[in-house]
């Protein structure tokens, strides 16, 4: 008894286990973009380079800062350095010779006199120590100050594209996320299809025992049977892999079971007129806006390289205390100085001039990329709003199109009761009620996408996913 409720625990154990970490996660759209933004490596790669230009601006301002320097050093002489002079030692013989003998003390004698050589002489000390502190000052260094500015817009820059980043995967999740949903509905209008299919089955199969159907249509609803379900398994493996390209894109686990939480309903928009839509685009398209700050990033490379051609003006002081000796017994001193240093390069071989025509080069071409992006952007705005159109008209008539496929199947199945149809008539009705709901499904799910993907062009997105780096 005892052992039996040992293993009884022991099964529960492992199926509160099971429970527990097989915990399928359901996400809703706005679920999935939130995890999308915290997990994605793109987004996470975005933020980081705006953080990095936040430094930059930083360190931009660092240079027009003071700058203070503190420096030491000890040194101790293994053996002294010694320089050729005069020798002391003759110079002094002969001037003490020449004096005794212009005043007649000494008879002159000018074997006396020593030769003039030079000698090797230290005139260093063993140890010496020496701490210095300075402070430095630019006072004007155009480079420096342009630097300030050019850090600021390349900020400006990193944070535009770090909204493109945004825009980019708020689209790629509604892609991916109504991927799975209309996996979902497919099968789901193909499971109906089968239910249908064995439903009628049932019912062929229950008049051919009393009589009133042949085994050819029994044997032809049987087979129509079992040509659907594989449609199904292939379905299915369709919505797994829709459910994994959308882990690839959270960054979730692949073993992980996750599903959504949606349905794919057509939401009737209206559009402004055209020339404020290409207007709209043009100013917030992230991709343009990006270009755009990126030829003013190329026209302060411009002004930073004629920088070159003015001065640079700095003030410093400095203090310094050192001393030195033989014996470590150090006799001290210290000194202190200030000043303004005055530096201007007059000619470099012409490499300032030519940096500066790379760097106009650099802005043309950054020009005729957004002339280029421009005429594409309102090229495929036009697309889209056409497309959202074409799909637009298209949904009015799908729906009446279910309805009367619906009637259709409906009427088939009677009139086959009734004795006054064919099964063909039931088959044909199934297959169109099928078509009318993916073709429908199908539409739904191609505007949404398609309005997606205009919103992405247009720079629409819900601007509280970048409310973090607008606070920074």
């Amino acid at each position: 008894m005892r052992i039996s409720k040992w293993i009884f625990m022991f099964f529960l154990f492992e199926f509160s286990v099971g429970v527990l970490y097989g915990q399928q996660k359901i996400f809703t759209l706005e679920e999935a973009i939130n995890t999308v933004l915290k997990n994605n490596r793109d987004v996470l790669v975005a933020k980081m380079n705006v953080e990095k230009a936040n430094a930059a601006v930083d360190e931009a301002f660092g240079y027009a800062l003071p700058s203070l320097d503190v420096s030491g050093n000890l040194a101790h002489m293994l053996e002294k350095p010694k320089t050729p002079f005069p020798d002391f030692e003759a110079l002094l013989t002969n001037a003490t010779y020449g004096i005794l003998f212009e005043e007649k003390v000494l008879p002159e004698d000018n074997n006396k006199f020593l030769p003039i050589k030079t000698k090797l002489q230290s005139f260093a000390q063993t140890n010496s120590f020496e701490t210095k502190a300075q402070v430095t000052q630019i006072l004007f260094n155009s480079a420096v100050f342009r630097g300030i500015g050019a850090s600021q817009i390349y900020l400006d820059l990193s944070k535009v594209q770090y909204e493109a980043v945004i825009a980019n995967s708020v689209r790629d999740v509604k892609k991916a996320f109504y991927g799975v949903l209309l996996s979902r509905e497919i099968l789901n209008i193909t499971k109906a299809s089968l239910a249908n299919a064995e439903e009628n089955l049932a019912n062929i199969k229950a008049l051919n025992q009393q009589g009133f159907t042949s085994d050819f249509d029994a044997l032809q609803v049987e087979v129509q049977v079992e040509n659907i379900k594989p449609k199904v398994v292939e379905l299915e493996n369709m919505l797994q892999s829709a459910k994994n390209g959308l882990k690839i894109l959270l960054n979730i686990d692949q073993s992980e079971d996750i599903d959504v939480s949606g349905k794919i309903e057509f939401t009737e928009e209206t559009f402004p007129e055209e020339e404020k839509v290409y207007a709209d685009a043009i100013e917030n398209n992230n991709d343009l806006k990006s270009l755009q700050i990126k030829k003013r990033v190329d026209e302060e490379f411009i002004a930073l390289e004629r920088s070159n051609y003015w001065p640079t003006l700095a003030a410093f002081g400095n203090y310094s205390y050192s001393g030195s000796s033989d014996k470590w017994n150090f006799q001290t001193y210290s000194s202190a100085m200030v000043g303004v240093t005055f530096s201007i390069n007059l000619f470099m071989g012409g490499r300032a001039s030519n940096r500066i025509e790379q760097a106009q080069i650099a802005t043309k071409q950054t020009q005729e990329q957004i002339n280029v992006l421009k005429d594409f952007v309102i090229s495929q705005v036009n697309n889209k709003i056409l497309e959202l159109q074409k799909v637009r008209s298209q949904i009015k008539a799908l729906n009446r199109n279910v309805e009367l496929a619906q009637k259709a199947y409906a009427i088939a199945s009677t009139r086959y009761k009734e004795g006054s149809g064919t099964q063909l008539e039931i088959k044909n009705a199934d297959v169109e009620l099928m078509s009318a709901r993916t073709n429908l499904i199908k539409s739904v799910h191609d505007y949404i996408i398609a309005n997606a993907e205009l919103d992405q062009l247009l720079g629409r997105y819900d601007k509280t996913y970048t409310n973090e780096i607008e606070q920074e």
